[in-house]
Formats: C-alpha cells, structure tokens, sequence
C-alpha cells in the first residue's frame, strides 16, 4: 500500500482477529441487552431487571441495566472504529464475536438470572416452560453460531481470501 502523503510503501496491517471477536462480543452483549430491556422491560412490560423489591428499585434497575448497555455499546463502537481505521479489523470475526455476545448475553440472562438467582423470570403469571425453552434455545443458537464462524474464519488459511 502507498501512502501518498510521503510517497512511501506502507507496509499492509495484519488484522486483529483477538480485538475483532472482543470488540463484536461487547457490541453484541449490549444490543442484546437494549432488546431486552427495550422489548420485555419497557414495551410489553414483562419484568424488571431486579423483581423482588419495589417498583422504585425495579425501575432504578432497569436505569442501571440501560446505563450499562449505553456504555458497552459506545465502548464497543469506538473499538471497532479503532480497529477500522487502522486497517486491522476482521468483520467475519467481528460477526462472530457480535453473535457470541448476544447469545452468551441472553444464555446467561436465562440461566443464572432466571434460574439460579431468580432475580426475574421473562413473564409472570404464565406456564414458564415454553418462554424459557425459547429464550434459551435461541441464545444458545446464537451462541453456537457465533462459535461456528469464529472457528471458521480462525481455521482458513492467510491466502484464502479476506477474513
């Protein structure tokens, strides 16, 4: 590559699978996180973040969770940009880290919020077994695709093309 500023070679960025996959993990934890807390929380009105208080603490919680989510995407952004501008990303990896991110958030959310510490459940007042079943196959699916393309793109050769 030339830079035509000096009119010099510039010698061709190697791209950063490890910062690509991070970077796409946190973009994809934080779009996960606004859907929940935008869809279940906010527009059908299903739970709260914390449930077993008041509704003052529930909604401070919510508060916190968006706040949270706001941060790890805007983080998430400017890591990404960074890696663009330096000529460093990988977007299959980063696709791969954004499908990890988001399945790894809602497997998580499902399992240990839900299940182990009970600090909501998706819906009240209804037979749970269908929602967690489809909360949690869904993120499990999401998380074993993101796994697929990051070993898949991991395991192709330099020479096979853009990665």
């Amino acid at each position: 590559m030339v830079d035509s500023s000096l009119g010099r070679e510039r010698p061709v960025a190697v791209p950063d699978g490890r910062s690509s996959t991070l970077a796409g993990v946190l973009i994809g934890v934080a779009i996960m996180a606004a859907v929940d807390e935008i869809v279940f929380h906010q527009l059908l009105a299903w739970h709260h973040f914390y449930d077993r208080s008041t509704p003052s603490v529930a909604l401070l919680s919510d508060g916190l969770l968006h706040a949270a989510e706001v941060i790890a995407l805007v983080g998430g952004f400017f890591w990404f940009a960074d890696l663009r501008r330096r000529l460093v990303l990988s977007p299959r990896l980063a696709w791969g880290g954004f499908l990890l991110g988001a399945g790894g958030f809602q497997l998580f959310d499902g399992l240990v919020d839900h299940k182990v510490l009970r600090v909501h459940q998706i819906r009240y007042g209804v037979h749970l077994l269908p929602y967690d079943v489809v909360w949690n196959v869904g993120g499990a699916v999401l998380l074993l695709a993101g796994a697929a393309l990051v070993w898949w793109t991991r395991s192709r050769r330099p020479g096979d093309g853009p990665r």
